[in-house]
């Protein structure tokens, strides 16, 4: 005892990496017969596969398709079809692994994050939920702000409305440079805000509903546009070269991320080991599909450079002389916003939810509705935030530091699934005398695919020959080679990534190459939120912490 009150710097960080190297066990996965309906402490399950794919398509569907395929498209012509057929078949990458784990898991919120808590360590998993929430935190403050802007534009479709509402409701209006002020957007966030915590059927019938409008009038562009395409617009099709079109998927992933959205819904799907896989890989699919389609009939319709940037579908039917479509994809924004919104803040709910129960955070995030099983508290906090971002800043400027978190917690999924299917994550006796454990091997593995992605995509970001680009790819191939034969990988229960571990580790290979492409203000947040969120987990969370916590299995 003397030695540690007469050295407590040692004690200090002893007690911090043990527990920063903890790890939540690995609980089998609940049967659809041994969950919890409408009584106890969890939360209900009341959501089907057709609810999964609809939440799956409401996260997605939204900007993607009203906002960034005309700011994409100014730089890659018609190409753009190309960076989201990229974007795509990265997330399909990213998908699978999403599927395997969700199968895998017991029933429980925390995606992610509770991925990262099992397979590697409590300090990990904290780092991916940190980074994460930024990026849902900003990003439902902007969609708040552009819904509310579409809210208005449709108003000002009655003639008595048309100009006259101040542009401090819903439009947004500068003051003193650095804030923005928006009166619509909060307003919007409360009463989604309201519909969460009433309860997720509730929340689901509205996201249901919108979710089948918006992709209902997004077909009906679909094929009155494929009427009006003239293939003379289709070329150049690269106008800019084959670096802008993969600089445009490093833009358009994000519109797919809304598959993430289906692995937090765990805790309240009836069969979630059966219908969270194909609600994650069913989800993304219809996304690729309608993408795809909108990209070609809009780059189609008229030539790229006249594709209007804030609303590019609207603004090609209006080039047509086809009004009445330009005011049904309005009303078609204003749904796909809505849901885009309403899952982002459920999603970011669980979440907390998660970390409240396992001690990372304070308790009162973990508390439900004794009535309604939602956890109110975190539903309240998060729709808090959104409303104070989005009713005093003007968001779009730290739009740039977006999805690092998204890009980085993807990676570390597809990690999770190799780490999870090694057969023994400790070293055996018969390996006692090795320098270095088998699992710290595969560990070293994994990150030297990572940055080996990140290499790359720096070469090739700043334009060096493209040989250059080759070595980190070689590097890539010898390091996953590595983990395919110097590993024992176990067969999952239910859903299973195929071409474990070449699939993941090209997964995070893509994702760290991707990471690369981002603005140079994302690589310093990600740096300064790491350091703050080591602060709160030094200071709070090593002590409140536990990993055994059935988290609400």
């Amino acid at each position: 005892m003397t030695s540690l009150s007469s050295s407590p710097n040692p004690s200090f960080c002893s007690r911090f990496w043990s527990s920063a190297l903890r790890s939540k066990p690995l609980a089998p996965p609940s049967g659809g017969g041994a969950v919890r309906t409408n009584s106890g402490e969890g939360l209900v399950r009341r959501l089907g596969l057709l609810d999964l794919i609809l939440i799956g398509i409401g996260a997605s569907i939204g900007a993607g398709i009203f906002v960034v395929t005309g700011t994409v498209a100014h730089d890659a012509g018609p190409g753009v079809t190309i960076s989201f057929i990229i974007a795509g078949i990265s997330c399909v990458l990213n998908a699978l692994c999403y599927a395997e784990l969700a199968s895998r898991f017991p029933a429980v919120v925390g995606g992610a994050y509770l991925y990262t808590y099992s397979a590697f360590n409590e300090l990990t998993a904290f780092l991916v939920f940190t980074q994460l929430m930024l990026d849902y935190h900003i990003g439902a403050a902007s969609i708040a702000r552009s819904l509310a802007s579409y809210v208005i534009t449709v108003l000002e479709l009655i003639p008595s409305l048309k100009d006259t509402i101040p542009s401090w409701v819903g439009h947004g209006q500068e003051v003193l440079g650095a804030l923005s002020i928006n009166i619509l957007a909060p307003v919007i966030l409360v009463l989604l805000t309201l519909v969460l915590c009433r309860g997720v059927k509730e929340s689901s019938i509205l996201n249901s509903i919108m979710t089948v409008i918006k992709v209902l009038i997004v077909l009906f562009v679909i094929i009155v546009g494929a009427f009006k395409v003239d293939v003379s617009n289709w070329s150049p099709f690269a106008p800019n070269g084959p670096k802008s079109i993969l600089t445009g998927a490093t833009i358009v992933f994000f519109a797919y991320v809304g598959f993430d959205a289906v692995a937090n819904s765990a805790e309240e799907s009836k069969r979630p080991q059966r219908d969270l896989p194909l609600g994650i890989i069913g989800s993304l699919a219809v996304c690729i599909v309608l993408y795809i389609s909108v990209c070609l009939v809009i780059t189609g319709m008229i030539p790229y450079k006249n594709i209007g940037e804030e609303a590019p579908l609207a603004k090609a039917f209006t080039a047509k002389g086809m009004n009445y479509v330009s005011v049904l994809i309005s009303f078609g924004a204003v749904a796909g916003l809505t849901t885009t919104l309403l899952v982002g803040l459920y999603v970011q709910s669980r979440l907390y939810l998660g970390l409240g129960r396992d001690g990372l955070l304070p308790a009162i995030f973990a508390k439900l509705h004794p009535k309604r099983h939602t956890p109110i508290h975190s539903q309240v906090w998060v729709g808090l935030i959104a409303s104070v971002l989005a009713g005093l800043l003007n968001v779009r400027v730290l739009s740039h530091i977006l999805s690092v978190g998204s890009l980085t917690g993807y990676s570390v999924v597809s990690a999770c699934v190799v780490a999870i299917r090694w057969k023994d994550k400790t070293p055996s006796t018969q390996a006692s005398n090795r320098r270095i454990s088998t699992r710290a091997e595969g560990i070293i593995c994994l990150l030297a695919v990572a940055f080996s992605g990140f290499a790359g995509g720096l070469i090739f970001r700043f334009g060096a020959s493209f040989l250059f680009v080759i070595i980190p790819s070689v590097f890539a191939i010898f390091s996953a080679a590595a983990l395919h034969l110097r590993h024992v990988y176990t067969d999952p229960p239910g859903f299973s990534c195929p071409g474990v571990p070449l699939i993941p580790s090209l997964s995070i290979f893509v994702n760290m190459f991707l990471f690369a492409q981002i603005h140079y203000e994302a690589w310093v947040r990600f740096v300064v939120l790491s350091i703050v969120t080591l602060g709160i987990y030094a200071f709070y969370g090593q002590f409140h912490a536990n990993p055994n916590t059935a988290n609400g299995v």
